[in-house]
């Protein structure tokens, strides 16, 4: 890759950076560890209820399939699943761009 590539690909990185920060930022107050618990729990709570659903689902069913509308409601499970872990993970992804303001403190000190 040329060198003018480089710069340009620098110019453009420091740009989004930019411009994600400018408007990401003012939407959100500093964002603390502790204030992620609840998040963090919320996605733990859907993680236990789509693998329950599906441990339930064996249990009734003795290893028989599952009637559609039991398959309807395990993926509505996952697709809550799904949709939690995904925007989690956006939110790991503007913190660690520094599109938000972070406490760096730690918690209990």
């Amino acid at each position: 890759m040329s060198t003018d590539n480089n710069r340009l690909l620098l110019e453009l990185d420091r740009y989004r950076r930019e411009i994600n920060r400018e408007i990401i930022n003012p939407r959100f107050p500093e964002l603390k560890l502790d204030s992620l618990k609840p998040v963090l729990t919320m996605v733990a709570h859907a993680r236990a209820d789509y693998v329950a659903q599906l441990l339930e689902l064996a249990d009734s069913g003795q290893g028989q399939p599952p009637a559609p509308e039991q398959i309807a409601a395990l993926k509505r499970s996952r697709e809550t699943f799904d949709e939690l872990v995904a925007a989690v993970n956006a939110l790991e992804s503007l913190i660690s761009r520094d599109y938000l303001d972070v406490e760096t403190g730690h918690p209990g000190r």
